[in-house]
């Protein structure tokens, strides 16, 4: 009976036939941060009182809980947080060219 190949390349497996994990590059810490969503700056202001509310409630379930006040949320509602998350995508977006152009000029 042959043998059945694996859907895995052959370098991807060691001699042993397990799996590598590959390698992360490293993050650089001079790096910008990501911009925020909406959500989650809703989350930030938020988090405190639901978390009052359901103090027996564990981290995942206080995200479930986040998530649905957010889904029941009117589009006036979530408008602030939508202004916030604009401002922070601006914020990123400066940070990461200033970033980019400082990354090119130490590399003359």
């Amino acid at each position: 009976m042959p043998k059945v190949k694996s859907a895995a390349p052959a370098s991807s497996r060691n001699a042993k036939g397990v799996e590598k994990k590959k390698k992360r590059t490293k993050k650089d810490p001079n790096a910008p941060k990501r911009a925020l969503s909406a959500y989650m700056f809703y989350s930030q202001s938020a988090r405190e009182s639901v978390k009052q509310n359901n103090p027996e409630a564990t981290f995942g379930e206080l995200g479930k809980l986040l998530g649905a006040q957010w889904k029941e949320m009117t589009p006036a509602q979530k408008a602030p947080f939508d202004r916030q998350a604009e401002a922070d995508k601006v914020r990123y977006e400066k940070e990461k060219a200033a970033y980019a152009a400082q990354g090119s000029s130490d590399e003359e």
